[in-house]
């Protein structure tokens, strides 16, 4: 068993041109980054990877920027600047092809900063609130440096790691971040919420993305039956769900009994609701997310949001033009898993403006904006307004549909933009 040592002295093991993987989400350990970051002026041209990363980390600080790339693999608050800048960029990927590109070594990870359970009385600590694509970097990383936190859930599921795996390990117990969408619920998100819930049947499997309206729908579903999950991530609003046997996993196929997600975000009580739970499996993305495995499900229903949405069905979910804004992360994988699931439903559901009144629903992208799931894979899509269903409809049907749930400042001047387009 490797001793415990400092942050300091950990990351001394990281060199110039190392890539360095970086835990995410709540588990991003801050410690160990901010050691790593204090090393600026000795280093030069580290790699940064990671998905998500929160806590109180600045990435793009001018002092040390030059010593670190940053190279997004799904851009969060905290990384937006810098990925936007010289010195960052991002790696257009699905989240559940992410591991593949360690496993491959074709982004492969010289050392992996982790935070983790304490270990048990067999030296087994877990990654806690964040297996995803940290299991893949702990299995293929050169040196793994540990942040072992006695505030870190151990969780069931892919994310145990023996601690012969880890070469330093520093003790650092501290909270984990934690976020609640339920108090940023607006009357279009709770409009949305409670569209999205009529489509929802008993025996439904869920997959709900991150963000205020999923945190409605499932205020939605109490008087429903049967639910099952099997989700990207996890957060509170599952809870009372599970505990009032709405969901309970009954008429799953693939792990019947058990909510099945890769990463949770929540406040402290989805963090302890999960401690040592083993109705919760928190799994590897390149598992959770892959299609043949969502697909087998039934009646799989995929809730995710976009940015904005043209009048053909394409969507654009993760950039505002050319300025790189969040990631594709998993919703073409859930959107077209839940496509080929029996009884399935991919739903796109946003709010029919942005905060500042633009339309959401355009007769085009604007320029530069990237394609997350292509109009091909577009089935539902819901906003405070309505519901519709783009399949089998051909491209007029589509622009009507799509004008009849925009807001109503602005579907006139959508519909003149339709009749232009198809010579009406």
């Amino acid at each position: 068993m490797p001793g415990y040592t400092s942050a300091s002295a950990a990351v001394k093991k990281i060199k110039s041109g190392d890539r360095v993987f970086l835990h995410g989400s709540a588990a991003t350990p801050v410690v160990l980054i901010k050691a790593l970051q204090e090393r600026h002026a000795e280093l030069k041209e580290v790699e940064l990877v990671s998905i998500t990363n929160l806590g109180d980390i600045n990435f793009d600080d001018p002092v040390s920027r030059e010593s670190f790339f940053f190279n997004s693999l799904f851009v969060s608050a905290n990384t937006r600047a810098v990925a936007n800048s010289a010195y960052g960029d991002y790696v257009p990927v699905f989240l559940s092809q992410i591991p593949s590109l360690f496993r491959k070594e074709i982004l492969p990870v010289d050392v992996a900063l982790i935070q983790v359970s304490p270990p048990d009385a067999h030296g087994y600590c877990s990654l806690g609130t964040s297996v995803d694509i940290a299991i893949a970097a702990v299995e293929t990383a050169r040196y793994v440096i540990a942040q072992v936190n006695a505030k870190m859930p151990r969780t069931s599921g892919d994310g145990f790691v023996h601690i012969s795996r880890i070469n330093e390990m520093v003790q650092h117990d501290a909270e984990l971040p934690e976020v609640d969408y339920s108090a940023k619920a607006s009357a279009a998100s709770e409009q949305i919420g409670r569209h999205v819930a009529s489509l929802i049947e008993d025996g439904a499997t869920l997959q709900l993305g991150i963000g205020s309206i999923p945190d409605q729908v499932l205020k939605n579903l109490h008087g429903h039956k049967d639910l099952g999950l099997h989700t990207e991530m996890m957060s509170d609003g599952v809870i009372d769900l599970i505990q009032k046997d709405i969901i309970n996993n009954k008429r799953k196929k693939n792990n019947p009994g058990q909510s099945v997600t890769s990463f949770m975000l929540g406040t402290r009580r989805l963090y302890d609701f999960a401690h040592d739970n083993p109705a919760i499996k928190v799994r590897d993305i390149s598992y959770v997310n892959d299609t043949s495995v969502i697909r087998q499900n039934p009646k799989v229903v995929a809730i995710n949001s976009a940015i904005e949405v043209d009048l053909t069905g394409q969507v654009c979910a993760d950039s505002i033009g050319t300025f790189q804004y969040s990631g594709i992360g998993g919703q073409m994988d859930f959107m077209h898993g839940a496509a080929l699931s029996e009884g399935g439903k991919p739903i796109i559901a946003m709010p029919s403006t942005t905060s500042k009144g633009i339309s959401r629903i355009v007769p085009f992208l604007k320029e530069g904006a990237g394609v997350v799931t292509s109009r091909g894979h577009v089935h539902w899509v819901v906003t405070e307004y309505g519901i519709v269903n783009l399949f089998g409809k051909n491209l007029r049907q589509r622009a009507t549909a799509l004008a009849s749930i925009a807001h109503p400042d602005h579907r006139e001047y959508l519909e003149r933009m339709i009749a232009e387009r198809f010579k009406l």
